[in-house]
């Protein structure tokens, strides 16, 4: 028995090695870390990936695995995988952080739903931009995209060859930035159009008493910032 696992046992750290870099991806990556996808499911398309991507990558590791590194080649396999995942999900969360800006801004704060890919509440808005980057995200195929970036990613990064420099830090701090300039540009007309309406209505109230801003701005708000969401959102689903 031992002599017909000898041929398969140095094949065993190379494996485990590209099995922790994909599962990288079910910790952040969208769609694949989602807590609605159960755990061994997870763990299952894990190991099927990985029994697709090993054979096409090198079956020699660049450097001898001991017990004193093998923990490290393990941690930096993994956190490849979560940065790639992690970049990835950062314009989804960019369109829910543009969704809460938008929220607040039409009243719609208070108003919460239960997220299942989160486990937590979150706006109403803040929600449907997530799902609306989603739903665009499946339907430019980013999940096979994603799985590509991982399985080239063995040839400019081989196995346990990856040493953490002050690079990654300078990247990650480059993705948040553009997270937010994300949710800015997509918040920007909707916040522009309500400042326009704040001004507006404060000469309304200056000119004519009489009016209730309060009982008529509201409504008008909520009215208009709909309009342009709409607005927003028709030309690029009809492309």
């Amino acid at each position: 028995m031992p002599d017909a696992l000898a041929p398969i046992l140095p094949h065993i750290p190379v494996f485990m090695l590209v099995m922790f870099r994909l599962t990288g991806l079910f910790i952040f990556a969208p769609i694949f870390a989602s807590p609605v996808v159960p755990v061994r499911v997870r763990v299952f398309l894990a190991l099927l990936l990985t029994f697709c991507v090993y054979p096409i990558i090198p079956s020699q590791l660049p450097v001898e695995l001991s017990l004193l590194n093998i923990s490290l080649a393990v941690a930096m396999e993994l956190f490849i995988g979560i940065a790639i995942g992690y970049g990835a999900s950062l314009p989804l969360v960019g369109m829910e952080i543009g969704g809460i800006m938008i929220g607040h801004q039409l009243g719609l704060g208070l108003a919460r739903v239960f997220n299942p890919d989160s486990n937590e509440e979150t706006e109403i808005l803040s929600q449907l931009m997530f799902f609306m980057a989603l739903a665009m995200f499946l339907f430019l195929n980013g999940h096979h995209v994603l799985v590509m970036s991982v399985a080239r990613s063995f040839g400019s990064v081989p196995l346990g060859a990856y040493t953490p420099d002050g690079n990654v830090l300078e990247v990650m701090t480059g993705l948040l930035a553009s997270m937010f300039e994300l949710a800015i540009k997509v918040s920007a007309p909707l916040l522009c159009l309500i400042f326009l309406e704040t001004v507006a209505l404060g000469f309304i109230a200056r000119t004519v008493p009489q009016i209730n801003i309060l009982s008529l701005g509201f409504p008008l708000r909520i009215i208009m910032g709909i309009f342009l969401l709409v607005a927003m959102v028709l030309p690029m689903y009809h492309q």
